[in-house]
């Protein structure tokens, strides 16, 4: 199936599923909407790569789709319909149209922050302007980003990024931490300076036991920029990876690899429980939606997905 064909596929609707309270899924499929005490949406994207505006009609892979004000447009949409909404992105905003070469990540920023992004993390193209270059564009950003493995004690960054945040949605208690790539030998030591990796492994066991058991979050979500998988290097970490070695994690937003996934796919952690993995390719292309739906005591009971396909047919 090609990328054009893929994307019609899976954008066509959301399904519901039946999860017990540590997000286990049941075979069977409910179709209609579950009653419930609290709902939270999580909207999310990944790899945007300065890609402003939908790609022309005469390209070949991805014609007439993409584009910032369709993305702003939905997000808006969905805003106006549900009530407790996460907007969040997993790193790579940066570089690849000329947008980035003149501004900067001037432009990126603005118009994330008037689409009420509420948390985002760093990719390695994030980089790509040095420390100086992203901190002269931050102040356009009027959301976080959230960077665990990345030590910036020692760089102008120092105090600019959190290693987690905490957002309470109507009771629900949602505990984000970010992980990002190894940057030595992908990205030049110039542009990344005196900034320290950690092991994303063991990063994401700390904060997810920190958020899950020592601050009590109903959900932990961490926003990856590791790549999904790595069929070539199997022991490279990456999503699938970080879910089965980790604990207390509820869902991995995921981004580096470019990877379209059909739908949230399901792995187990290392108490066997399931952990949830998202990515929706580049460019803007999609916009990824989960929706949790909890009981009166605060466990899950249900989700439903939709990642939807950005096109001509949103009115911007």
């Amino acid at each position: 199936m090609d990328r054009k064909s893929f994307l019609k596929a899976i954008s066509g609707g959301s399904l519901a599923l039946a999860f017990t309270p540590n997000l286990m899924m049941a075979e069977g499929l409910q179709l209609n909407k579950p009653k419930a005490s609290h709902k939270l949406t999580i909207l999310h994207t990944n790899d945007q790569h300065s890609r402003i505006e939908p790609f022309d009609e005469s390209y070949v892979k991805n014609p007439n789709q993409g584009g910032f004000a369709r993305r702003a447009s939905l997000i808006q949409q969905i805003r106006s319909q549900e009530d407790n909404v996460l907007l969040l992105d997993s790193g790579d905003i940066f570089q690849g149209t000329p947008y980035f070469n003149f501004f900067g990540g001037e432009l990126e920023f603005k118009l994330m922050s008037m689409m009420k992004y509420d948390a985002s993390t760093m990719g390695n193209h994030d980089f790509d302007n040095g420390l100086d270059g992203f901190l002269k564009v931050l102040p356009n950003a009027k959301f976080p980003f959230i960077c665990s493995n990345y030590d910036f004690k020692n760089t102008i960054l120092d105090g600019k990024t959190s290693p987690y945040k905490i957002f309470n949605k109507n009771g629900i208690k949602v505990g984000i931490f970010g992980v990002g790539i190894e940057l030595e030998g992908l990205v030049g030591k110039k542009q990344y300076a005196e900034t320290i990796y950690s092991d994303p492994v063991e990063v994401a066991q700390h904060y997810s036991s920190f958020l899950k058991n020592d601050q009590k979050c109903d959900l932990v979500i961490c926003l990856s920029h590791i790549g999904y998988d790595y069929k070539d290097e199997p022991n490279k970490v990456s999503d699938k990876i970080l879910a089965s070695k980790t604990e207390n994690i509820d869902i991995i937003l995921g981004g580096h690899t470019h990877t379209f996934l059909p739908e949230p796919q399901t792995f187990q952690n290392r108490q066997g429980k399931n952990v949830l993995v998202n990515q929706v390719g580049w460019a803007g292309l999609l916009l990824g939606r989960i929706d949790f739906f909890f009981d009166s005591n605060k466990n899950v009971q249900h989700i439903s997905w939709n990642n939807q396909i950005i096109d001509s047919s949103i009115i911007a």
